[in-house]
């Protein structure tokens, strides 16, 4: 499995509008790491550079030690599975299983390992019954899940979910919850972008926080999500996890779930 390493990147986008600012920042192979922030704080340009959708102004983005540099998308996409935010923006076939099918397929999977990976992507995201629909027959949330099945299928080192509770029940979001544990017991890297607070404090082990292109945060949820960080968070327009407001109030410790909690004030009774 591969780490990333992000080395001073910056870039603007066309009108002069800065999005990111120097950033640095190092992923270890199996990491799962949450990048937060409020609308425009550079979370998702930041992602974007990790499959060459997107190229630095300055700085380098390194894959296992390797510069991205000008390595075609199609070469990174063998490294860097990215499900982006709005899943229209990504799906296009006119069925569900040919749309899964895309990725594995331009990776020369043919036959019967093809059909394994599209089988086993669509029951992992609870879409195992909708393999011949038209994905536009969908509704959003079952679009979304989508979406994740085609980057699952492709088996990348990296996974990137670009807000991927989004439209998610309860059951959508125990099963992407599911989704990013199950790649990080394989020892793959799973990154995402979110501003669901509970689903960041409880999924993830590590946390970052954007504002204005930059990182203001870096730590696991519990340090991130501490009391002393309320006012760092609130300069990024975000509040911390109602657990971790609570435990705060009743003194038991910074405690970002409620698991956490409950077991924090079992051991006061």
């Amino acid at each position: 499995m591969i780490a990333v390493e992000i080395r001073g990147v910056a870039y603007s986008y066309p009108g002069g509008v800065r999005a990111l600012d120097r950033v640095d920042l190092a992923i270890g192979p199996g990491e799962a790491l949450a990048i937060i922030g409020q609308n425009g704080s550079g979370k998702s340009t930041l992602v974007r550079h990790l499959n060459g959708l997107l190229r630095p102004d300055e700085g380098q983005v390194l894959l296992d030690g390797s510069a991205v540099g000008r390595r075609h998308v199609a070469e990174l996409a063998r490294l860097v599975g990215l499900a982006f935010q709005d899943p229209d923006r990504q799906i296009f076939a006119g069925s569900v299983r040919r749309e899964v099918a895309f990725g594995p397929r331009n990776l020369g999977l043919r036959g019967a390992e093809l059909d394994g990976r599209v089988a086993e992507a669509l029951e992992e995201v609870g879409l195992a019954g909708s393999a011949g629909e038209n994905p536009y027959d969908l509704g959003y949330s079952r679009r979304k899940l989508l979406s994740i099945a085609s980057v699952l299928a492709m088996r990348t080192p990296v996974v990137v979910l670009d807000e991927p509770t989004t439209g998610q029940d309860l059951r959508g979001v125990a099963r992407v919850r599911a989704i990013v544990a199950a790649r990080t017991a394989e020892g793959r890297t799973v990154i995402t972008v979110s501003h669901d607070m509970r689903f960041v404090a409880e999924t993830f082990g590590r946390v970052v926080v954007m504002r204005a292109g930059r990182i203001v945060l870096d730590g696991t949820p519990a340090e991130v999500f501490a009391e002393v960080n309320w006012p760092a968070l609130a300069d990024a327009y975000l509040e911390p996890p109602l657990a971790a407001r609570v435990g705060a109030r009743l003194r038991v410790g910074s405690t970002p779930t409620e698991a956490s909690l409950v077991h924090a004030l079992a051991a006061r009774a």
